[in-house]
C-alpha cells in the first residue's frame, strides 16, 4: 500500500470527502478490475475509457474508486465539473426539482426553471443585444442547431470550421471535427457542405504568423474555395479542445469575426469547453471582447447535468419556424435546476478569479518545468484550461508516446490526467476550480516526476 498526502489539505466544511490523495491498492485496484471485466462483457468495445478504475465519490479535488484509492482529479469529467462534484446549491436544486417533478417535456408542457436558464444565458454570454436561447442536451447536438439557425437565417447551405477543431460525433459534427481517429475513422459518408479553413497556432505557425495575419489567411481560403455568398457560418473554438487547447493569437477571432459581419455571414463561438469560468473569464470570447452572433455551451453549464444551449440574437435565434427547434429531453427540468445553482455557485463563490489564480500556480510550476526541458515545446492556455505540448528533444517534431507514458504514469501515481491534440502528444490540465492549491501542486510534481522519469 502507498499514500501520498497534502501538506495542508483537509476537508471543507462543505465536503464530505477528505481532500487528499490516498491509495490502498495499485491502480486499477482489484474491484475495478472486475467492473472492467464485466464492462468489457456488457458494453460495447467503441466506448473507452481513460482510467481502469471505477468511481463511487467525488467532490472537490478528489475522485474516489472503488477499492478506496482517492485521486487527485485535472480532469473535471472533460472540463462538465467546473463547479466541483455534487456541490451543495446543485445537489440542493435538484433534490428539490427531483421531488416536484422530473420530466414534462418543455414543447408539451413548460416550466419556469426552462425560461430562467434561457434569461441568465441573456444576461451571462458577451454582448449587450437582445438575445434568445434554446436548450439541448450535449455540445454536439446544441452545435448542429446552431448551423440549423445560421442556415434558416441566412438561407445559405455552407459552413467553415477549422484545422484541429473537434465540435461532435453527430454526422454533421464528425464532418466537422478535423481528426479522424478515434471520432471520424469508418464513420463516414459525412455532412456536406462543410468547409475548413487553417487556424492560429502561433506554436507550429510561422513566427511572422500574427493573428490578423492569421485570420486574413483563413479568410482568403474560405473567400475562394466557398464564397461568403454561400456561407451560412463560420463555427469557431476560442480556445481549441479536443485540437489541443491552442489558444490563438491575439486579433485572430476579432478579425473573423469582423468579416463574418461585414459579409452576413453568422459567426458562431463554440464554447462547449471553454465556458462558464473554465478560462479565467465567464466565457472564452470576453478575452478578446469579441461578441459572436451565436455561442454554443454545454459540459460545465450544469454540474455534470446533460444540458447544452444556443444563445445568440434575437433576430437570428427567431429564424427557424415554430417546432423547427427543439427535442425530447432538451432544457430537462432537473438540468435546468442544476445550471441555475451552477451559475450561481459561480458568480458567488467567485470562480472566475479562481480559475484566474489556478492559471497563475500553474502557469508557474509548468514554465519552470519548460525551462529544464527542451520536450515541452510549449505551455499554454487560459484559466484552468492549461496543456503542454510534448516535442522530440531537439525538435518540435509531435511525441504523442511521451505523452502516453506521462499520462500513464500519473494516473498509476493516482492523478486523473488527459492527453490531446492532432498529434496526441499535448497533456491537458482541467481541474475543478473547487480544488485546493495544495492538491494541484500535488498532482503537478507527479506530471513532474514522471516527466523526469522518462528522461
Amino acid at each position: 500500500m502507498t499514500t501520498s498526502e497534502t501538506r495542508s489539505a483537509s476537508a471543507s466544511p462543505t465536503e464530505g470527502l477528505e481532500q487528499r490523495r490516498h491509495l490502498m491498492t495499485e491502480i486499477p485496484g482489484p474491484r475495478s478490475v472486475e467492473l472492467m471485466a464485466r464492462k468489457t462483457a456488457a458494453v460495447a468495445s467503441g466506448v473507452g475509457t481513460t482510467m481502469p478504475v471505477f468511481a463511487v465519490e467525488a467532490s472537490g479535488g478528489i475522485v474516489k474508486d472503488v477499492d478506496g484509492n482517492s485521486l487527485i482529479d485535472l480532469g473535471s469529467g472533460i472540463a462538465v465539473t467546473t463547479v466541483g462534484n455534487s456541490a451543495p446549491r446543485v445537489v440542493a436544486a435538484v433534490r428539490e426539482q427531483v421531488e416536484a417533478f422530473t420530466h414534462t417535456c418543455f414543447m408539451v408542457t413548460p416550466y419556469e426553471g426552462y425560461i430562467a436558464v434561457a434569461e441568465a444565458l441573456a444576461r451571462l454570454t458577451p454582448g449587450d443585444h437582445a438575445k434568445k436561447s434554446a436548450l439541448f442536451n450535449s455540445g454536439a447536438e446544441a452545435v448542429e442547431n446552431a448551423v440549423k439557425i445560421a442556415r434558416a437565417h441566412t438561407g445559405r447551405p455552407a459552413v467553415v470550421v477549422f484545422d484541429h477543431a473537434y465540435h461532435g460525433r453527430t454526422n454533421l459534427t464528425m464532418a466537422m471535427t478535423s481528426k479522424s481517429m478515434p471520432y471520424k475513422s469508418g464513420f463516414g459518408p459525412f455532412a456536406p457542405e462543410v468547409y475548413r479553413a487553417p487556424m492560429s497556432y502561433p506554436y507550429r505557425d510561422a513566427k511572422n504568423m500574427d493573428g490578423q495575419l492569421a485570420a486574413r489567411r483563413a479568410i482568403s481560403i474560405m473567400e475562394k474555395q466557398v464564397g461568403a455568398g454561400n456561407l451560412a457560418a463560420v463555427v469557431i473554438e476560442p480556445i481549441q479542445g479536443e485540437g489541443g487547447f491552442i489558444v490563438p493569437a491575439d486579433g485572430f477571432l476579432a478579425e473573423l469575426a469582423e468579416w463574418c459581419t461585414a459579409h452576413d455571414v453568422v459567426f458562431v463561438a463554440d464554447e462547449v469547453q471553454t465556458g462558464f469560468a473554465r478560462t479565467g473569464a465567464m466565457f472564452a470570447c470576453d478575452h478578446e471582447g469579441v461578441v459572436p452572433d451565436l455561442i454554443v455551451t454545454a459540459k460545465g453549464i450544469a454540474g455534470g447535468f446533460p444540458l447544452s444551449a444556443v444563445t445568440g440574437r434575437a433576430e437570428m435565434m427567431d429564424a427557424p419556424h415554430v417546432a423547427g427547434l427543439g427535442g425530447t429531453y432538451g432544457g430537462n427540468p432537473v438540468a435546468c435546476a442544476a445550471a441555475l445553482a451552477t451559475i450561481e455557485t459561480i458568480e458567488a463563490e467567485g470562480l472566475v478569479e479562481r480559475a484566474q489564480e489556478i492559471e497563475r500556480l500553474a502557469l508557474g510550476v509548468l514554465h519552470r518545468l519548460q525551462a529544464d526541458d527542451d520536450r515541452i515545446g510549449d505551455v499554454r492556455g487560459r484559466g484552468a484550461m492549461l496543456a503542454i505540448e510534448l516535442v522530440v528533444s531537439g525538435s518540435d517534431e509531435p511525441d504523442a508516446a511521451l505523452a502516453g507514458s506521462i499520462a500513464a504514469a500519473a494516473r498509476a501515481a493516482g492523478v486523473i490526467t488527459l492527453t490531446c491534440g492532432t498529434f496526441g502528444n499535448v497533456l491537458r490540465l482541467l481541474p475543478p476550480l473547487s480544488i485546493s492549491d495544495e492538491l494541484l501542486t500535488e498532482g503537478l510534481e507527479e506530471i513532474a516526476s514522471a516527466l523526469a522519469a522518462t528522461r
